[in-house]
């Protein structure tokens, strides 16, 4: 057997002399450091948003005292309501005068005046009213400062109450004040009206609906508050009591935009089913 190969001893590998250890020696001089800067985050182009429709504003209509204003409303009732439609075929078409209306200052007066009165008695107190204004051309001037200029006696003698009185003096104190004025009344929509009229001492709501029916002609005004047309629109649909306001609102919206007509045509039909059924009474005595 041949004997076991001798295991070689590792070579020795010699110490490193001082040069070297010079040469090989690493430096530790500080270095600049140069920070850089946050990077900019990449621009996102922001779309804007969905333009919002604006809503739509219900179309300002002429005055029902327009030419074709009436025969345009009536066409419009009559096809959005067949229940409405033969009461227009039965009654005459309204008329509301083309030759400008009263002032609003005197048109206001005199719905005061007329408040809670017969209308033979409202006429004649009316009339009493106006002897008292000065005149100019066979006119009397219904102006702020001819009614401030009465006193509340003078009112008194013509059978107009000391609260009404009142209620006129308030009226020519604010547009005598310019809180008021025609032209501002005129340029004004519902709400604005309501608003600013129902301030007035004694001007409700149902004063302001008369005035813009009868003396600024809006077409499209419904007077949830009177009476009469609740009592119409009860007597039209067959309703079995009288409509509250937004029930009156709900049913009378196909009349829209002409709902002061249609308001107009309640007024009628009442006043057509009382002559009938006095004359009813009439025949039953006879």
């Amino acid at each position: 057997m041949g004997r076991p190969a001798r295991s070689r001893s590792p070579a020795t590998v010699p110490p490193p002399s001082a040069t070297e250890l010079r040469s090989t020696k690493i430096s530790f001089r500080s270095r600049k450091i140069v920070k850089a800067p946050p990077a900019k985050p990449l621009a996102t182009t922001t779309a804007p948003p969905p333009a919002v429709a604006a809503p739509l504003l219900p179309p300002v209509l002429p005055a029902l005292s327009s030419s074709g204003e009436v025969a345009a409303a009536l066409r419009h009732l009559q096809a959005a309501d067949p229940l409405l439609a033969a009461v227009i075929a039965s009654t005459e078409a309204p008329t509301f005068a083309a030759s400008p209306s009263l002032p609003a200052f005197h048109s206001l007066a005199r719905s005061i005046l007329y408040q809670q009165l017969a209308t033979s008695a409202a006429d004649a107190i009316y009339a009493r009213f106006l002897a008292l204004l000065p005149t100019a051309s066979a006119a009397a001037v219904v102006t702020p400062a001819a009614v401030l200029a009465l006193a509340a006696g003078d009112l008194r003698t013509i059978g107009v109450s000391g609260r009404k009185a009142s209620y006129l003096h308030d009226l020519a104190t604010r547009f005598a004040a310019e809180e008021l004025s025609d032209s501002a009344v005129a340029a004004m929509d519902e709400p604005a009206l309501l608003a600013e009229l129902t301030k007035v001492k004694g001007v409700g709501e149902w004063t302001v609906h008369m005035f813009m029916i009868f003396s600024l002609h809006r077409p499209d005004v419904l007077p949830c508050g009177d009476l009469g047309v609740r009592k119409g629109v009860q007597e039209l649909y067959k309703l079995k009591a009288l409509p509250k306001p937004e029930e009156m609102a709900a049913l009378c919206e196909r009349w829209r935009p002409y709902r002061s007509v249609g308001a107009w045509y309640m007024w009628r039909l009442m006043e057509s089913k009382g002559a009938a059924t006095k004359k009813k009474k009439g025949n039953v005595s006879s």
